[in-house]
């Protein structure tokens, strides 16, 4: 995917932005994480690299807010962006 499909997703994301987002890739399996808007955004964005907190280290990055625990996947890898559907 390009920058401008990812960001576009990402602007029409309702609700909180605190939703894990299920990522699919071309050539792995998928993952469920947070897009972070840490102070490298900008720059991340331009080259279509993405800081993403995984689903395994969401609980522990909510309590500490440490980017470390966050990843760096490069955008040209997904093949598509969705939100989970919530089971009732």
């Amino acid at each position: 995917m390009n920058v401008e499909e990812i960001e576009k997703f990402l602007d029409r994301q309702e609700g909180p932005k605190t939703d894990m987002i299920k990522i699919d890739f071309k050539k792995r399996d998928p993952v469920y994480g947070l897009f972070l808007k840490g102070n490298d955004y900008g720059e991340l964005k331009s080259k279509n690299f993405w800081r993403i907190v995984t689903k395994l280290n969401f609980e522990q990055w909510s309590k500490t807010k440490d980017v470390n625990l966050a990843k760096i996947f490069n955008g040209s890898d997904f093949s598509k962006l969705s939100l989970p559907k919530v089971t009732k």
